[in-house]
Formats: C-alpha cells, sequence, structure tokens
C-alpha cells in the first residue's frame, strides 16, 4: 500500500517554503520519523522527518523546489498492517481519577509536531470529532518518562506512529506549553519544568486519526491528557483508568482567606493569585493589600529553595501579541510588588505572559473576562 506524505503546516505565517536539501531517494527505505528533506523557510532551515515506515515511491521534489503545506512530496510504499490494527484501549493505571473532558462531534485542532523554533511552534492543522481528556493518579516518587513509557508503547501497538516526541526542553518550555490547547488547571496540571508529549498519527487520508497526550507531575500526583481527533464515524479512543467519578472542580480561592499555598503549591504546583485586580488594558496592580501576595512571600522565605514563574493571563480584547506583552507586563508588577513590599527574594522569582491562551471562562462575559485577567504561581523546578 503506497501512503502519501505530505508537508506539514510549519506555522501560520508560513505560506511556501524552500526545498534545500532532498535526504532520500526513490526506492530508500526509511524509519519511521525519520528526517527526509530540508528547508528554508524565510525564517530558519529545517528537517521535516516522516512518520511512516516503509519504501519511498514516486519522489516529486528535488533541490530547490517551492513547496507549501499539504503538497505531496513523495509516497511511502507500507506494509500496511500496522496502519490497519485495530483499536485497543488506552489503559491507564487503577489510581487514574478522570478529571475534565470536552466532546466535539465536529471540530478543528492544531496539533504541535516540532519544537520551538524563533518563538513558534510549528502545527499540524487538522480536523475531525475531537474528545479530550484529562486523569489525574497517585504517583509517588514517579517520573514523567515512567508515567509516559506504557502508554507511549499502547499507542504504538494500536496502530499509531509517532509524529513528534519531546520533554519540556526540547518542546521549548513555557512558550510550547502555552501554544497548545490544554484543559485548564487544576484538571490538567502542566509543570513547565518537568512535562513530555508526544502526537501521532495513525493512518492517512479521509480515514487519518491523531492523538495528542500530555504526561507531567506535581510532587505526588501524575496529570494526563489526550486529544484524539479522528473521522466523525470513526470511534473514540477508548480509556480505561478508574471507575470513580470525574472529581469535582477545586474552587477558586476567596481572597479574604486563600488556602495555604504551600499546598497547592505542593499537590497541583501552580496557585492562582485571584485577589488582584487588573483592568482591561492595564499592566499595573490595583491599590490595596492583597493577601495572596503575603501569603506567597512567607512561602518564599519559608522555602529559599524553591522558584516560582509568575504567569499573566489575560481576557481575550485585542491583539494576541499585544495581550502576550500585557499578560508578561502584569506578571512583571506582581514579581515588583512582591519584591518591594513584601520583601520577597528577587531570584526566586520570575514572570512570564501566556495572553489570552489558556482561559478559565468565557470571554464573551464582562464575569468571564475579569476572571481571566490574572496571574498565577507556578513552582519551578531548580535542577
Amino acid at each position: 500500500m503506497a501512503t502519501p506524505f505530505t508537508l506539514p503546516n510549519l506555522g501560520e505565517d508560513v505560506q511556501s517554503a524552500t526545498v534545500t536539501r532532498v535526504m532520500v531517494a526513490e526506492g530508500d527505505r526509511i524509519q519511521a520519523n525519520q528526517n527526509v528533506v530540508e528547508i528554508e523557510t524565510g525564517k530558519a532551515t529545517v528537517e521535516v522527518p516522516c512518520p511512516l515506515a516503509g519504501v519511498v515511491r514516486g519522489l516529486k521534489v528535488k533541490e530547490g523546489s517551492v513547496v507549501a503545506a499539504g503538497d505531496a512530496l513523495f509516497e511511502v510504499e507500507t506494509e500496511g498492517a500496522a496502519a490497519q490494527a485495530p483499536a485497543a484501549p488506552l489503559e491507564l493505571p487503577a489510581t487514574a481519577e478522570p478529571t475534565a473532558g470536552r466532546l466535539e462531534p465536529l471540530g478543528s485542532h492544531s496539533l504541535p509536531v516540532g519544537p520551538l523554533r524563533d518563538g513558534k511552534v510549528p502545527m499540524l492543522p487538522v480536523e475531525g470529532a475531537i474528545s479530550q481528556t484529562a486523569w489525574r493518579l497517585d504517583a509517588p516518587g514517579a517520573t514523567t518518562l515512567q508515567l509516559l513509557e506504557p502508554l507511549r508503547a499502547q499507542l504504538a501497538g494500536a496502530g499509531f506512529t509517532t509524529i513528534y516526541d519531546c520533554d519540556d526542553a526540547l518542546c521549548g518550555g513555557f512558550d510550547f506549553r502555552y501554544s497548545a490547547s490544554l484543559l485548564r488547571e487544576p484538571d490538567m496540571h502542566v509543570d513547565l519544568g518537568d512535562f513530555r508529549f508526544v502526537a501521532a498519527q495513525k493512518g492517512t487520508g479521509a480515514a487519518a486519526e491523531y492523538l495528542e497526550l500530555w504526561v507531567s507531575r506535581s510532587s505526588e500526583r501524575g496529570f494526563v491528557q489526550i486529544t484524539h481527533v479522528r473521522p466523525p464515524d470513526a470511534a473514540p479512543l477508548a480509556v480505561t483508568g478508574s471507575t470513580k467519578a470525574p472529581a469535582a472542580a477545586r474552587p477558586f480561592a476567596d481572597p479574604a482567606a486563600p488556602r495555604d499555598i504551600g499546598a497547592a503549591l505542593q499537590d497541583i504546583g501552580t496557585y492562582a493569585l485571584d485577589d488582584l485586580a487588573f483592568a482591561t488594558g492595564s499592566s499595573q496592580l490595583g491599590e490595596g493589600e492583597f493577601p495572596s501576595l503575603a501569603a506567597l512571600a512567607d512561602y518564599l522565605a519559608a522555602n529559599p529553595g524553591q522558584r516560582i514563574t509568575l504567569v499573566g493571563h489575560t481576557d481575550a480584547v485585542g491583539s494576541i501579541d499585544a495581550n502576550i506583552a500585557l499578560s508578561r507586563s502584569r506578571a512583571a508588577s506582581v514579581r515588583d510588588r512582591l519584591v518591594a513590599v513584601h520583601g520577597a527574594n528577587p531570584a526566586q522569582l520570575a514572570a512570564e505572559g501566556a495572553g489570552y491562551l489558556a482561559p478559565r471562562a468565557s470571554n464573551l462575559s464582562d464575569e468571564g473576562r475579569a476572571r481571566n485577567r490574572r496571574v498565577e504561581a507556578m513552582l519551578t523546578p531548580t535542577r
């Protein structure tokens, strides 16, 4: 069976690319995820892997060819059996509990297919029925690789071929995480310094299925998110774990009596500073006392070996670039207040911005937009 290999989407601003090197020849046998061509986009020169294994047939490009996303570069003659393997349930440990989920009968999804380069994460746009689930499991002492490896093996057994596989540093850290569509904290927690990611594909053309897998952890728990995009008439990938009902979403902190910030950071790795107030378009904190800042400063003083990244978030008013800059400025404003007013050690604090890419409420109402304008404290590994 011959399967076309097409050029993936290499970024929303990239319309075409020039082939600078062809790394395979007609009749070559290639392995899954082997680099097959090198292209130059005007922003960067990158090597493009092919997710299929087999024999190269009908090579259509050469050095100097101009190609666009979706263009067929060649065909891969495969055995066919692996691609047609029947779907098998993806088994999580018995302690796994579903925490959140989302179903969309027909929609679009941007699948990360490479590392952050020049400020961009290459995306493969895919369409179909979308199911997205998050799971939490007891995993004291387990590493993210130990959590991932059994799932990765099961995906291969179900006929999925890896398109891209990376850990936090190789993926691109903060920017890679916030380029992706993830269910909100605390249902799906991602430690910016300790996560793993897999993108995989099964089948081709109209029958293609895509899977996006995230694994991260806090001090005692593991977190897994699975996004499955498939033809509307195809069955969703079965995922089994605990038979418990999904856990209720944790309430946001009461500004007047914030819950223990240390316990929250150790448990899920993040804490929303919900008593902070920002007006639309402003990076300045409002006047007044904010109990969450005093609590965070006390935590930092009691834990001098810990480091916190303050992550700013905005509502969806305005452009993405403006909101990224605004959210970063808000986080920096919080950092400055912690240092100047509460005596926090600046070496323990960093400031980043996610813009409107991680909402926790609808941006269609004033109340929702207000909830989205926030700063979160994230425990950052010091390794």
